[in-house]
């Protein structure tokens, strides 16, 4: 639906015109916005701008929006078959009304598959740095906030037409890989029937086994902390220097492509992958494996970047090594260390250049942890100074940070098992699975019930896909900055703001237009004519501007509230208006209609938000 057929479109760009035409100079800064009417049976908006001209031009504000009215009406503006005569109220407001035939034209304009949304003719990509796994070790908690998130900010990019790529950029190379391939070797562990508990206990082991403790070592020897003790912490700290060494030659074997080495690490790659695809597959993510971009994608690259730094003298040797400094803060970041070695920043700084310059993306988001802020504003301004942000064609692209809180327990702390260790996500994910397919099946035990008589896989499926919307609504439909508690009883709820609300809100309207048989499929003329259907039909024209305003602002919360308000909106309709038994044939083929655009409307945006609709609940 183009800006020709949105009738609020329209009533917008012609108060913008009217405004400047009745105040000339004195409309710069006057607020031309339409607002909501607080109360709908004076109109469908109201248009306060009169206010402030009127104080600027020195008239009376009521004199003002007489001449708005008339403004609003000329035949210039043509909004004669938009909208009913502007009527003023109180001190010198205006309440605008649109006629139903607009309304009905406009609805029958967005009755398509696109619903509205007209895609962006914007030609460069966008690229969503999502999941951010490191190989070796298991999924946790805290992955499910960058995987869903990362996820439906890309699925709102491209409902407005955007070409995205995902990035996963793996933990998966440096150190604590060769550190884990080691320890596996050296155990002569079997790779081929190796898992991912067998894989996370190694790696965590392999830490240990290379962690020392030079400073205790010397407070006990300051302290004489006794013969014993000293014994011990020298022990540790030979082992541990034993432990790092060796980890040290494992990773000089793995980057000069030492067969063996490299055969492990991939094992270590797959075994970790599969459970992570197995974890977004259930999340009904679009993650797949060309999403995969890890370190070791950039390891050649890093000398490279540092002598990019170097050679625009931007870098700049500080006992040793290279830091990058910036006006603004007194921190600068380390891109190369005093023994030659890279840093996560040199890495990322690879990885940035990559997907601005190779992916021609005008706009980079980084869904991480909100506490990853600091770094990546270095990065940015780092990017920002050496020029990779700016594509060949002179666009500035823009480089976000969508930071996330933490998923919080009961007790208001972070969520954790009851041994106090970090849930994996896969049990979490699972627990919510069977939640799910209880509350389901506990209503399908009802006679009437729509689902009475499903067989088991049915509703274990439609189960699945209610738990999995209660954890992702959650996660989506509040501030993605702020913590959030995870409380199971309160997601999985049928009523309220939660997503198998709405996911029963769209069988609900599947199950109505199954009912009205053939006439669900015939394009009837809309008739908007009571209240409740005007309420619900100025909603659904705002579902193309909201998509596109959660794509711009990265905020699937915008969509999340949209939805809610459909499906209160229309369960209002329902009540007041009869579809399937009212008595005129053009009024029950119009509502019918009316019902079809409005599962059309849930459907699409809860597969935008990455939920299933299930049509029987």
């Amino acid at each position: 639906m183009n800006a020709v057929q949105d009738p609020v479109a329209r009533v917008e760009a012609a108060v913008t015109i009217a405004v400047g035409a009745v105040g000339g100079d004195a409309a710069s800064g006057v607020n031309a916005a339409l607002k909501p009417s607080a109360k709908p049976e004076f109109g469908d908006f109201q248009l306060n701008a009169a206010m402030a001209l009127g104080k600027k031009l020195g008239r009376p504000p009521r004199d003002v929006a007489a001449e708005l009215a008339d403004a609003l009406m000329s035949p210039e503006n043509g909004l004669g078959d938009v909208i009913e005569m502007p009527e003023i109220a109180g001190p010198g407001f205006l309440n605008i009304r649109l006629r139903p035939t607009a309304l009905a034209t406009a609805l029958a304009g967005m009755d398509d598959d696109r619903l509205g949304i007209e895609p962006e003719a914007e030609t460069h990509g966008v690229t969503i740095d999502v999941c951010g796994v490191n190989v070796a070790k298991q999924m946790h908690v805290g992955h499910l906030r960058s995987t869903v998130i990362g996820d439906t900010v890309a699925r709102l990019f491209e409902r407005v037409g955007r070409t995205v790529h995902r990035q996963n950029h793996l933990g998966d190379w440096g150190l604590p890989i060769a550190m884990t391939l080691h320890s596996l070797l050296a155990r002569k562990v079997d790779f081929e029937s190796l898992d991912l508990d067998t894989l996370n206990v190694a790696y965590r082991d392999a830490q240990l086994e290379a962690r020392g403790d030079v400073r205790g070592l010397e407070a006990a020897i300051a302290n004489r902390c006794g013969a014993h003790r000293i014994a011990e912490l020298e022990a540790q700290n030979e082992s541990a220097g034993t432990a790092q060494a060796a980890a040290r030659d494992a990773l000089v074997r793995l980057q000069s492509g030492d067969e063996t080495m490299v055969v492990a690490w991939r094992r270590l790659i797959e075994v970790t992958m599969t459970e992570v695809y197995r974890a977004c597959d259930l999340l009904g993510t679009r993650i797949a494996p060309d999403s995969e971009r890890g370190e070791s994608s950039f390891r050649n690259e890093l000398a490279e970047v540092v002598d990019a730094f170097v050679r625009s003298e931007l870098a700049v040797e500080d006992d040793g090594a290279l830091v990058v400094r910036f006006e603004d803060r007194e921190r600068p970041m380390l891109i190369r260390k005093r023994d030659g070695g890279f840093l996560y920043a040199t890495t990322d700084l690879a990885a940035l250049r990559y997907r601005v310059q190779e992916l021609d993306s005008d706009e980079v988001v980084y869904v991480v942890d909100a506490r990853q802020r600091d770094h990546f504003r270095d990065v940015f301004d780092a990017c920002r100074k050496i020029g990779w942000a700016t594509l060949p064609d002179g666009v500035e692209s823009k480089l976000v940070h969508l930071g996330f809180g933490t998923v919080l327990g009961a007790d208001k702390k972070p969520l954790k098992t009851r041994s106090g260790a970090n849930f994996k996500l896969m049990d979490l994910l699972q627990a919510a699975v069977d939640r799910g397919v209880e509350a389901v099946t506990s209503r399908a035990a009802d006679p009437k019930a729509p689902t009475h008589g499903l067989p088991a896989d049915e509703l274990e499926a439609i189960g699945r896909a209610v738990g999995i919307a209660a954890i992702k609504y959650a996660d989506l439909s509040g501030d993605s900055a702020r913590d959030y508690v995870f409380d199971l009883d309160r997601m999985i709820a049928f009523e309220g703001d939660t997503g198998p609300y709405l996911q029963y809100a769209h069988a609900r309207l599947c199950s109505m237009l199954e009912k009205a048989g053939d006439e669900a499929a015939t394009d009837a003329a809309f008739r908007i004519e009571t209240p409740e259907e005007r309420r619900l039909a100025l909603l659904l024209l705002r579902y193309p501007e909201t998509m596109k305003t959660a794509a711009a602002s990265l905020e699937a919360s915008r969509l999340c509230r949209f939805l809610y308000s459909v499906a209160t909106e229309f369960s209002s309709f329902y009540s007041a208006c009869p579809v399937l038994r009212a008595e005129d044939p053009p009024i029950r083929a119009a509502r019918i209609r009316l019902v079809r655009l409005t599962r059309d409307v849930l459907r699409d945006g809860l597969g935008t938000l990455g939920i299933g609709a299930p049509e029987r609940m």
